[in-house]
């Protein structure tokens, strides 16, 4: 989540030639009476992963049908996000979506198979989770105002390494950057392992990576926790400020995920899928939490509205950062 620069008149203008006319296939008289995939467009491991096979195994239990996880990936989220859009609208083919798949693809890449918010339908937002500045331990500013204050009087000299073109770890350190109005330099690397591998060394200053990611190296004593970009402090690091507390007002960055459904999905099957999700939820608290996020439970009638802006958001944000990944 992303909240600088919204405008929900965009938001009205793109929803609205697509809420009229639509005829919905005719719904199961019980759904779900076969077993439900999961589609999640990465491979094993990860936060998609994560929520996939949590929300599969309590909507088993809950609906006594076999909801499963079927990994897709191929071309970031691309391919598993294309399959799930061009699959029957009956509810069987499910769908974990996040900014990866529903906000950053668009503008990254020229030509996508999928409209994010023309080929699917939010069914339910279930999990968020922050991220955090951290800083080599032996760098000379010890809090954000000194680095803002450093990258504004010497641009580029002070590095920022980014975890691929693309990444959520990139497009933070560009949304820290247009919000805190300096420029960092990049070095990119294949991953998280490496940029801190070199962050732990000194060869690196910033890194930008989930809390559950980053906090270690913190609590460790390897690195130093600048500020999360989230809008209030992580209980699991309580000493570590907000980015407006630390100086950078307005900038509040969360990841999200959830499940969406093709366009044309039957209203009574997505009204089924949430009731059962929404009565999962507090048996996922704890698993959420021990990941370093949280549970979530954004309101219905809220989630085509904020799924429309966060795409809006990022889009605009990574093209004029020029990023690309064709």
């Amino acid at each position: 989540m992303i909240r600088f620069c919204r405008s929900l008149a965009w938001t009205a203008a793109v929803l609205a030639p697509f809420s009229f006319g639509v005829t919905a296939p005719q719904a199961q008289t019980t759904y779900p009476d076969h077993p439900v995939k999961i589609i999640v467009p990465i491979g094993p491991g990860g936060s998609y992963d994560l929520v996939g096979r949590h929300l599969a195994d309590v909507l088993s239990k809950r609906t006594g049908q076999a909801f499963f996880v079927e990994n897709k990936p191929g071309a970031g989220t691309v391919v598993g996000t294309q399959a799930a859009a061009q699959s029957e609208p009956d509810g069987y083919t499910l769908l974990v979506g996040g900014l990866s798949n529903m906000a950053f693809n668009s503008a990254l890449y020229s030509k996508l198979g999928y409209d994010p918010l023309r080929d699917f339908v939010p069914v339910a937002l279930v999990y968020r989770f922050g991220y955090v500045m951290v800083g080599r331990k032996d760098m000379p500013q010890t809090r954000l105002a000194d680095i803002v204050a450093a990258a504004k009087a010497n641009p580029g000299s002070i590095s920022v390494a980014t975890a691929g073109v693309g990444t959520g770890q990139q497009l933070v350190a560009a949304a820290f950057m247009k919000a805190a109005g300096v420029k960092l330099l990049e070095v990119p690397y294949k991953g998280s392992p490496p940029a801190f591998t070199d962050l732990l060394a000194g060869r690196i200053d910033l890194f930008f990576d989930s809390i559950a990611a980053g906090l270690p190296y913190v609590q460790s004593g390897q690195a130093r926790g600048i500020a999360v970009l989230s809008s209030k402090r992580s209980p699991l690091a309580p000493d570590v400020p907000t980015m407006s507390e630390a100086g950078v007002p307005g900038l509040d960055v969360d990841s999200w995920l959830g499940i969406f459904v093709p366009a044309k999905t039957p209203q009574d099957v997505i009204a089924k899928l949430r009731t059962d999700i929404r009565a999962s939820l507090p048996d996922l608290k704890e698993r959420f939490e021990k990941s370093g996020g949280e549970v979530w439970d954004l309101p219905n009638d809220r989630l085509d509205a904020f799924v429309a802006s966060e795409y809006e958001n990022w889009t605009r944000l990574i093209r004029e950062a020029g990023i690309k990944l064709d």
